[in-house]
């Protein structure tokens, strides 16, 4: 049965993860790519505020956006509490993700 309630944070927050982002998974390495919906999956939307295990990204066009840190691999998400949903917005390895 699936719930037609909008999640609250104490029920943890949804993963959404934006087609873009999704391709630059698929291009990983496999170990690469797990790593990182791992811990997205642990460190992110189990938490009660996602945003202690990221850093807001600096910049007058990039304060809404934070980043997380998975190895030599970023994840660039948009934190929506209005919605209790984080979504990814950018993967890719540290040279080249904020380019």
């Amino acid at each position: 049965m699936v719930s037609t309630r909008a999640p609250r944070a104490a029920d943890g927050w949804r993963v959404e993860i934006s087609t873009g982002a999704r391709k630059a998974l698929a291009k990983l390495d496999p170990q690469a790519a797990r790593s990182i919906l791992t811990y997205l999956d642990a460190k992110v939307a189990r938490a009660a505020d996602p945003r202690r295990a990221g850093k807001p990204l600096a910049g007058s066009n990039l304060g809404n956006f934070w980043r997380y840190r998975v190895g030599d691999y970023r994840v660039v998400a948009d934190i929506q509490d209005e919605v209790v949903t984080v979504l990814v917005v950018r993967v890719g390895h540290r040279r080249d993700v904020y380019r």
